[in-house]
């Protein structure tokens, strides 16, 4: 993402709400309520971000109240002892994250209405209602009760994103249980480093699913699981219709495998088992690419209310919306599809291939779902944009209002091209978040115009600030994104963690102040600029540059694929700064592309940002939400072993990693060589 200062050609408007938009907005009829009961003048979206962190307590009760959230115990502030970590919101409330989902099946014209719209390769696709959803979760909820499962047992689920999935999480939680969920493109290895942290006592598995056009079988994969995890007492088997005949006992599984759509069929009052505020709902784990995965414990009455302010508010959802996200159910952006069901919107599940048949497949998707929001990864966008592709042409986008671009910084020629080969009129916004929160921290809103290379600014609630390496506020240069006052969403602990690595993961460079560990550039009217992850560091001559600046620039080569860059600081004193470049198909390495790389990161960037060396590699390593390990590969290149540095069983690709050993250890011996 280019500098806000690189020129004024970034200051370019691409999409602005008028003024009946901002009158018809959620956010806009909530400013109203609010001033009405509150008495709290609030003219734009600055002055209500300003009153949502000057007034966190006041903010958060006026959204659960504005809302109407389900539940009992909200007497008294809403957040009635300040510290971070352990602020401590709602200490008498009691209530069921799954009961304030599903109570959209009783609403008014909305109980036949569509829920959850499934997707799949070949086009087909199903529906389930509101009223279809709630009976499906109560009936689920029942069986798990009968084989014994209580508040704070733990259900563990290795699927993809289909249904299935979204009414595992809601029943789990209907008990007051722990869900986690990993998706079964994860190596049984990895599943494990992370389940067998919870001991589950029941497992959620699928025989089989479609990927590109492949079925992919997961019987045995399902029974290494099984035979990983002592504690399991119940697997219960999606059964693909197509491969029934895999829906056997396989030989070494020592439970009995129960049928989930047989665990559907009861008809049953829903229960919801009330729970206090910060009572586990899920845990979700950290990529884990340098040792083991962190489970992030969420809890019911935090998520419950970022759901609604994040989906309703700043996002605009409701009913009548429909939310697209293809995300793998090992990436938090994964639960924004039941964050979203919390807004009463609609949501699409799709699990095949993101890029089935064409580059341009999840507009296909929009148009054949009438999707009004998709939120995606921002390498997916600029992957269509060189692909050549117009999906703006090739397919009916006119349901389509707002794009969610969240991963990485969305590069600003990304951002023209979408408004002139997409769709013109479209709100496209880049948020930045992360599994932490399982939310975000700044991103979009629909009262504010959104610029070329800009994220339009804080969310509401987080009170975010860039800081100087000695804890200064700072705007218009680069800092450490801080979060200074709490929010309901952070974690409520980590599982099997004593609190001294939440301490260090957030609070040990500004202590009482939360880190996120990216860098970021605040301008002088609030937007945002992210420039990367801050323990990436590139710094030449004392100068911290982000490393997304330089893959912005290569945004406009076609013929760099996948990008990444290191730094690493030498013995005597010297900073060595290479660039590893995965060249697109038909393409191949020359003096002119060399060039022609360096003239642009310097055009587009800086002379600083300019690498040292261009590196042909065939491959870029990358989680499973599509991440490039910057930081493993430092570390390895530094001289740590590549078990030390990189934990394969983390990344999308392990196997591109063998490369990059051979190569840093050809850089380390030639460093010895002139010591």
């Amino acid at each position: 993402m280019s500098s806000p200062s690189a020129s004024a050609d970034t200051r370019q408007v691409t999409w602005q709400p008028t003024s009946e938009q901002r009158q018809q907005s959620r956010i806009g009829h909530f400013m109203s309520w609010v001033e009405s009961t509150r008495r709290v003048h609030l003219a734009d979206y600055r002055e209500l971000w300003r009153w949502s962190v000057d007034d966190l307590s006041g903010f958060w009760e006026a959204v659960r109240e504005y809302f109407d959230v389900l539940g009992e115990g909200f007497d008294g502030p809403a957040l009635s002892e300040e510290r971070m970590p352990g602020a401590l919101w709602y200490p008498r409330a009691r209530l069921n994250f799954a009961e304030n989902v599903l109570r959209h099946a009783d609403a008014r014209g909305l109980g036949d209405t569509t829920a959850i719209f499934s997707i799949r390769e070949d086009d087909s696709t199903s529906e389930l209602t509101w009223r279809e959803l709630r009976d499906r979760v109560a009936s689920l909820a029942g069986r798990l009760r009968g084989l014994g499962i209580e508040p704070g047992d733990r259900v563990a689920a290795v699927l993809p994103n289909i249904p299935e999935a979204i009414i595992g999480l809601l029943a789990t939680a209907s008990i007051g249980a722990v869900w986690s969920i990993n998706s079964p493109d994860l190596s049984a290895n990895a599943t494990l480093e992370r389940l067998r942290q919870l001991e589950p006592t029941v497992l959620i598995g699928v025989d089989s699913y479609q990927f590109n056009g492949n079925g992919v079988d997961r019987v045995e994969y399902l029974a290494e699981i099984e035979a990983g995890l002592p504690s399991l007492a119940h697997t219960i088997l999606v059964r693909n219709p197509d491969r029934a005949h895999h829906a056997t006992i396989t030989e070494g599984a020592r439970a009995r495998r129960l049928d989930f759509s047989a665990l559907l069929s009861d008809t049953v009052e829903p229960h919801y088992e009330h729970v206090a505020f910060d009572h586990p709902l899920w845990v979700l784990f950290s990529s884990g690419t340098t040792g083991v995965p962190k489970g992030i414990v969420h809890g019911h009455g935090g998520m419950t209310l970022e759901a609604l302010k994040g989906t309703a508010l700043n996002q605009n959802m409701g009913a009548g919306e429909r939310y697209y996200v293809a995300a793998n159910t090992s990436w938090m952006v994964w639960n924004t599809l039941v964050n979203n069901l919390m807004s009463g919107a609609s949501v699409v599940t799709y699990s095949g291939s993101p890029l089935f048949g064409s580059p341009d497949r999840q507009f296909h998707i929009i148009a054949r779902t009438r999707t009004t929001m998709f939120a995606t990864g921002a390498a997916y966008l600029s992957l269509v944009e060189k692909s050549g592709l117009e999906p703006g042409r090739a397919h009916d986008l006119t349901a389509l209002v707002a794009v969610m671009s969240t991963g990485s910084p969305l590069p600003s020629s990304t951002w023209r091209w979408f408004h002139e080969h997409v769709k013109s009129d479209v709100h496209l916004g880049s948020d930045s978040g992360g599994t932490d929160i399982c939310s975000g921290f700044i991103g979009s809103n629909p009262l504010e115009p959104v610029h070329v290379g800009e994220i339009q600014g804080p969310l509401l609630g987080v009170a975010v600030q860039s800081w100087s390496e000695s804890g200064r506020r700072v705007i218009g240069e680069v800092g450490e994104m801080v979060i200074t006052r709490p929010m309901p969403s952070m974690p409520v602990f980590f599982w099997d963690d004593d609190g001294s690595r939440y301490l260090s993961s957030y609070f040990e460079k500004f202590p009482g102040v939360w880190t996120q560990g990216d860098w970021i550039t605040e301008t002088e009217d609030g937007a945002f600029v992210v420039h990367g992850r801050s323990d990436a560091t590139l710094n030449r001559a004392g100068v911290r540059l982000g490393s997304a600046e330089i893959y912005a620039a290569l945004q406009h080569i076609p013929d760099v694929r996948e990008s990444l860059v290191i730094g690493l600081e030498q013995p005597d004193g010297g900073y060595y700064m290479p660039l590893f470049v995965v060249l697109a198909d038909g393409h191949e390495r020359s003096e002119e592309l060399e060039q022609r790389i360096r003239s642009t990161i310097r055009d587009l960037a800086s002379a600083r940002h300019v690498p040292d060396e261009i590196i042909i590699a065939p491959a870029i390593p990358v989680t499973h939400a599509h991440k490039k390990i910057e930081v493993p590969l430092k570390k390895l290149f530094s001289g740590h072993s590549a078990d030390a540095a990189i934990n394969r069983s983390s990344l999308a690709n392990p196997e591109s990693v063998d490369w990059f050993v051979e190569r840093a250890e050809r850089y380390l011996t030639e460093l010895k060589r002139h010591m």
